[in-house]
């Protein structure tokens, strides 16, 4: 994903680049980087989470289905939730999760922020 600079303004289109039909990996482009916080466009073609592995992850996790559609476990759930554009959740710190589909074309984008929660937040466990 191309990413422009102008006068410290950092620009970038989250449909730009996209891969056409089935790719055999996901794509990740990180955004912005820094301690705390990442975020990154990442870009599914069919992929999926496979059998038996869950994400376990050590940061709170935001996402935000910018388009296409997928399919997501939430470990302890009864059934997948649906994901359309705009569908968004915030992932708290160890939620473990697993895609189970994810639509081939058009691609499927989403917009992922990891963050460290701030204490008394909504990802803080205490």
């Amino acid at each position: 994903m191309p990413l422009e600079r102008a006068g410290g303004v950092l620009s970038g289109a989250l449909n730009a680049g996209l891969p056409t039909g089935l790719q055999a990996e996901e794509l990740f482009d990180a955004i912005v980087e820094s301690p705390g916080v990442r975020i990154e466009r990442i870009v599914s073609t069919g992929q999926a989470t496979p059998d038996g592995d869950w994400y376990d992850q050590s940061r709170d996790e935001f996402v935000l289905l910018v388009s296409g559609a997928a399919r997501l476990r939430i470990d302890g759930e009864s059934r997948d939730r649906d994901l359309e554009p705009g569908d968004w959740l915030l992932l708290p710190a160890h939620c473990r999760h697993r895609v189970t589909w994810t639509q081939v074309a058009p691609p499927t984008i989403w917009l992922v922020v990891h963050f460290d929660a701030a204490p008394g937040g909504p990802g803080d466990k205490e």
